[in-house]
């Protein structure tokens, strides 16, 4: 038989020639060689050169992020950054330069965002191109990988399992090829595609091989589109940034009216200096916004990305770092995933008495029937070669629906055969005696194929009736040596595991129990499942381990567990994982998996590590749980800036605090701090509910240091009197509130550590500082008067730490999120 040009998926196919010089065409079938003995050419060199100067080149972009330009505008033009900056251009006519510090915060937090994207777009582009699909085409009669964007219009592009169709075109060439259009059109059964037939980008095969003429390239394909979409850097569609978008609609709202009060009250009803009145007035704008939350929320993720991208791992939609945080159920394919893709033939077992030797050239011609072979098919080859008197006379590719593969051969003596490779249990009837000898070696969790000689012609509609047992090929599958430390993690994590495979049950169960998964022997046949959603949900949930699982079964099973209320990742590397990789809520790929694979699934493993999923989750609970920590100083300084500003217009007095005041609180109880809790690690579970859990804690705390502040305000306004009691009554207002401030920090720390414990520390020994050195006294406009006043401003904030340990443990007990 001819031999065949394989081709190595795990990097660049070197130009190989299409035609094999010793072939032999066989005159009764010249059709059954495989399609590259026989190919068309191709277009030549010159042909491609013309395409190209024509324009007529694939030349739609694939981002794996935002364009520079889309990052700048992003984190400048702001709703609030228009706020800030027409107030900050106010005080630069009528305040010192003291009272425009905030504008130059903002800033320095813009710049800090677009400095971490673009690093994060930097390192997802870089992971995009290793992770590239890279077609083959034939070009000059050789066929090579190029990058999709170098497909000019009139290109042969070779198809084979797993392959994605990238630019629309008519098929060329096919040998039982299979393409699952269903991303598209929403068929899940594949569809048999002929000679002159169309096929759409966006498609994938399932089945076969072939080769299809591009006859829309760039962005007149069908679906141009999709590659790009799949693999964009994206902020949106998470439960974290829609809920913080939530949280700034109600705070514009609320900052309106209360803003429209408080000019009116400063600038009209009190009759006092105009500069000094606009500046209070400002002081009382500038904090009810929560300008640095949108800010670390970016950076968060941000960084969380160039972390990952380390490890080579590729975050192709952001929020997938915080969904797989949320995920309770991780759906796992065994093969690829629990185990390395390669196999090993282990054993060769006759059955009836056969001869070993014909049984070896059986296999090796089968090995050499298939153009494009999977793990098991790959692992017969390697121990059996090819036998070159045997003839192919047509092919059967090996699906994931039916569990088979096979081939007619011409035997060189004048015989001819018909033989299926396969699932024993699907090829054998129940009850076959062989079944027995089977199930002990999937208790050893290996893995059994059946060698049968089948009794009709490969295309009959019940090819497997009356098929022959002829023998057991017995592959030994590798252990991932990381698996089972990462279902042990899963499973400290309360994060449950379910092993969906196509192999046999009792073998994947083998597997699963080597590995140390928890209720591995809870073994399911998903022949027996359930059709229906609600049985097929309660038998997930009560068992672990599913074999003999078709691809359509996993997207069910995917969507049988999210009706439960389950958040689901699905990862798996071929493509009858695609469909389930699609619907699940986090679909992770390994980066050696097929095309269709990579390009649904939103987290992509480049080093086909399972032991990197630990790290993913860990990232998004450390984005989540920071992130709702920092959230809730943002808005308790939201809600007692808007409540401050409220008491001030009902009583008809000047606004406590000029910018410069709530700069230097900001920055030591807020901005500072949330920069490194929104960076430390955090190993808590996410939980649901983002808004509700921040507003519980944020309304109270807003409440009693807007209450606490007020109260030391009217105490010092009856205490002074005569020139400079604004400023002494300022001061002591001041103390008040970082106090208190201080205190909802040191709550927000818990639990604490060493590092936590000096930055609470820190930041309360710099306000001791600005009130000790005489320049930073005038320059900030804080000088404590008297000792009276002082230690009263004191005692009501430790009247108020009180009231927040109060209110914390109640709003725990009574309003868990």
């Amino acid at each position: 038989m001819t031999q065949r040009a394989r081709i190595d998926t795990n990097g660049p196919e070197p130009r190989r020639p299409l035609i094999d010089a010793g072939a032999e065409l066989d005159p009764v079938h010249p059709m059954k060689l495989p399609l590259s003995a026989i190919a068309p050419r191709g277009l030549t060199t010159a042909e491609v050169a013309e395409r190209v100067a024509r324009g007529e080149v694939n030349d739609v972009p694939v981002r794996s992020s935002r364009s520079t330009v889309d990052i700048i505008r992003a984190n400048v033009f702001t709703r609030f950054n228009a706020i800030i900056g027409v107030l900050w251009v106010i005080m630069f006519f009528v305040a010192p330069i003291q009272d425009s510090l905030f504008g130059f915060v903002i800033i320095a937090n813009t710049g800090i965002g677009i400095i971490q994207e673009l690093r994060a777009k930097k390192t997802l582009d870089g992971l995009a191109l290793i992770g590239e699909a890279r077609p083959t085409v034939r070009r000059d009669g050789m066929a090579a990988e190029i990058s999709t964007s170098e497909i000019v219009l009139g290109d042969l592009v070779e198809l084979g399992p797993g392959d994605k169709v990238v630019v629309d075109g008519k098929v060329a060439e096919a040998d039982s090829l299979e393409i699952d259009e269903s991303l598209l059109t929403g068929e899940a059964d594949p569809v048999v595609k002929q000679p002159g037939d169309q096929v759409m980008s966006g498609s994938f095969v399932v089945a076969g091989s072939g080769a299809f003429k591009a006859t829309k390239v760039g962005r007149e394909a069908y679906a141009a589109q999709l590659a790009e979409e799949a693999s964009r850097f994206t902020l949106v569609h998470s439960e974290l940034r829609s809920g913080i978008s939530t949280i700034l609609k109600y705070v514009t709202w609320m900052m309106i009216p209360t803003s429209i009060g408080l000019i009116i009250s400063q600038l009209v009803v009190k009759n006092t200096n105009f500069k000094d009145s606009v500046a209070r007035t400002v002081g009382g704008i500038v904090p009810m916004i929560p300008e640095g939350l949108v800010l670390l929320t970016s950076v968060a993720f941000a960084i969380g990305v160039i972390r990952l991208g380390r490890k080579q791992c590729l975050v192709q939609e952001l929020p997938a770092i915080e969904g797989l945080a949320r995920v309770d159920v991780v759906c796992l394919d065994k093969t690829g995933t629990l185990t390395e893709a390669g196999m090993d033939v282990a054993e060769l077992r006759q059955l009836s008495g056969s001869d070993e030797t014909y049984i070896h050239k059986v296999l090796g011609a089968l090995g050499e029937s298939d153009p494009r072979p999977n793990a098991s098919l790959q692992a017969i080859i390697d121990a059996y070669p090819d036998s070159k008197d045997w003839r192919c006379t047509e092919s059967m590719p090996f699906s994931s629906a039916r569990k088979y593969s096979g081939a007619s051969f011409s035997e060189g003596n004048g015989e001819s055969s018909t033989w299926l490779l396969g699932a024993p249990d699907v090829l054998l009837p129940a009850g076959d005696p062989a079944l027995a000898e089977i199930d002990q070696l999937n208790e050893q969790g290996l893995r059994v194929l059946l060698l049968a000689r089948a009794a009709g012609e490969l295309d009959a509609p019940a090819v497997t009736a009356g098929a022959e047992p002829t023998a057991l090929v017995v592959l030994e599958q590798r252990l991932r040596p990381d698996a089972s430390d990462t279902l042990r993690y899963f499973d400290d994590q309360n994060v449950a595991a379910k092993v969906i495979s196509g192999d046999n049950a009792v073998s994947v169960s083998a597997v699963a129990g080597k590995l140390g998964l928890a209720g591995a022997r809870n073994t399911v046949d998903a022949r027996r499942l359930p059709t229906e959603r609600a049985g097929m949900a309660s038998a997930l949930d009560a068992n672990s381990v599913f074999g003999r699982v078709t691809p359509q079964q996993k997207r069910d099973m995917v969507g049988a567990l999210q009706s439960h209320g389950h958040t689901v990742a699905m990862t798996g590397d071929g493509v009858n994982d695609v469909l389930a990789l699609k619907d699940a809520d986090i679909g992770v790929s390994m980066g050696s998996g097929s095309e269709a694979t990579r390009a649904v699934a939103q987290i992509v493993l480049l080093n086909n590590s399972f032991a990197t999923l630990p790290s993913v989750v860990a990232e998004g609970r450390r984005v989540i749980g920071n992130i709702t920590r920092v959230a809730t100083l943002f808005l308790t300084k939201t809600v007692y800036s808007v409540l401050l500003a409220i008491l001030v217009v009902c009583s008809q007095v000047e606004y406590p605090f000029l910018p410069r005041h709530l700069t230097l609180l900001s920055t030591l109880t807020i901005g500072v701090p949330a920069f490194f809790l929104a960076l430390a690690p955090n190993k808590e579970r996410a939980k649901p509910h983002f808004v509700r859990r921040v507003m519980r804690y944020a309304i109270p705390a807003g409440v009693i240091a807007a209450a606490a502040t007020f109260a030391t305000y009217l105490l010092a306004r009856s205490h002074y009197s005569g020139p400079g009691a604004l400023d002494a009554e300022t001061s002591a207002a001041t103390l008040t509130l970082f106090l208190v401030s201080m205190w909802v920090l040191a709550i927000i720390a818990r639990p604490y550590t060493w590092w936590r414990v000096c930055l609470v520390a820190a930041m309360g020994a710099c306000f001791l500082i600005v009130l000790m050195v005489p320049w930073l006294q005038h320059f900030f406009a804080l000088k404590l008067v008297g000792t009276t006043m002082p230690w009263g401003a004191v005692g009501i904030a430790a009247t108020g730490a009180v009231l927040l340990e109060v209110a914390w443990r109640v709003v725990d007990r009574r309003f868990a999120a």
